[in-house]
């Protein structure tokens, strides 16, 4: 199972999408083989700007999901608040695109002249 959900994900991806909600109310447990699948499409979400966002209410689950320690994955409890989650981040991305990259230190030392 978690090689097809690699497969899907990954054509997802060649298509054009950048996060992930995946349903895992009705999982229980998961496996070395799934942990590392998990691993792998948080990856390709985060590099591509995107999120992987895991639905579950299950708190023991949770705990096990935790207990990876995947660097940026999101669990929540419901489908609703997985879309708010990925408009949140698109919206994220869209005001990140539009800066500048300029700091405050890129301004130290340099003074402002009100004469042409």
């Amino acid at each position: 199972m978690p090689a097809s959900f690699e497969e899907t994900a990954r054509a997802l991806f060649r298509e054009g999408y950048h996060s992930l909600i995946v349903n895992m109310q009705p999982v229980k447990s998961i496996d070395t083989a799934g942990s590392t699948v998990l691993k792998k499409v948080n990856w390709l979400c985060t590099n591509d700007l995107g999120i992987l966002v895991i639905v579950t209410k299950d708190d023991d689950f949770i705990d096990e999901l935790e207990a990876l320690k995947i660097p940026d994955i999101n669990i929540l409890p419901t489908k609703e608040e997985a879309i708010d989650a990925v408009f949140m981040n698109n919206l994220e991305n869209e005001f990140g695109a539009g800066d500048d990259d300029y700091d405050a230190e890129d301004y130290e030392g340099v003074s402002e002249s009100s004469e042409p």
